[in-house]
């Protein structure tokens, strides 16, 4: 028996005992060595959770963010709903997916970058017809995100609208149709760049957090040293301080995995590093001191 033509082509086994021709393999299922369609039993790697988290923290920061902008007062209570929803549609995620009901995940190991674009690898034999083995080779990482955002969204429209009619009648509702937009921008970016979000993602997080600590500081007036010391540890800003260093954190372990655990460990005491830098050359960038020749 000769092997499937393409990298994700397979073969099934009927109910007689035969195989059926090449094709793409059922959902769950991958074609091994032997061209043959074999049940995923692994478990999501670290890094996968990892990725998966992430994906979880870009929605929780983006309602964040909406409600910031949208809501002037008593944002705390809307900050609090969307942080539950946000977790329990993650939890409920998981327990969806097989085996369902279970805290765990029945996967399939991700190898390469082309694992998430099989669409594009679907062989013509001879330069004839294309033979269609589209599937979802790194399941269930891809078709779980939809999930995710599927369920935050149904959460949020069954959660939202009560917590904000009773505390923030009118602009509480505004964080809700700002949110509204963003899912289905979500849902397009991972179906078109899911894959090389996947492999990119601790550099994105890290790159971003560093862009926003520097913006959170640089919308400050007094930008002497003593000052943005004084403003780091008010009530107002420490939050957004620690969430900061948390992100950074949290790119770094996706970074290093901590493969080291010594080592790796180590490198989070240099969280903090963008927010000194920025205190420390603030005021070599204070645009009154720059002249003109």
């Amino acid at each position: 028996m000769s092997r499937c033509p393409g990298m994700y082509c397979g073969r099934t086994i009927l109910d007689s005992g035969n195989l059926s021709d090449c094709g793409a393999c059922p959902r769950g299922f991958r074609s091994n060595s032997s061209s043959i369609c074999e049940l995923c039993k692994d478990n999501p790697i670290f890094y996968d959770w990892l990725y998966l988290g992430f994906i979880v923290i870009t929605v929780c920061v983006l309602h964040l963010f909406c409600i910031d902008t949208t809501v002037r007062k008593k944002g705390v209570v809307l900050h609090m709903c969307a942080l539950l929803e946000t977790v329990a549609a993650a939890i409920l995620t998981v327990l969806v997916v097989d085996p369902v009901g279970e805290f765990s995940v029945r996967s399939c190991h991700t190898h390469h970058l082309s694992d998430w674009y099989t669409l594009f690898h679907n062989p013509s034999p001879q330069y004839e017809k294309t033979l269609h083995c589209t599937q979802e080779a790194v399941y269930p990482l891809y078709t779980m995100v939809f999930m995710f955002y599927a369920i935050a969204v149904s959460l949020m429209l069954l959660i939202r609208p009560w917590v904000a009619g009773h505390f923030l009648p009118i602009s509480g509702k505004l964080s809700i149709y700002a949110a509204m937009y963003f899912f289905p921008l979500l849902s397009l970016i991972h179906a078109a760049f899911g894959g090389l979000i996947y492999y990119s993602f601790p550099y994105i997080i890290i790159i971003l957090s560093v862009i926003s600590n520097a913006a959170h500081y640089a919308l400050e007036l007094d930008q002497s040293m003593s000052a943005l010391v004084w403003v780091t540890f008010t009530t107002s800003n420490i939050v957004t301080v620690l969430v900061h260093w948390a992100l950074n954190a949290y790119g770094i372990v996706s970074i290093t995995q901590l493969t080291e655990p010594l080592t790796h460990s180590l490198l989070i005491l240099l969280v903090p590093t963008p927010t000194i830098f920025y205190i420390v050359t603030a005021r070599f960038t204070d645009p009154k001191k720059l002249h003109a020749d």
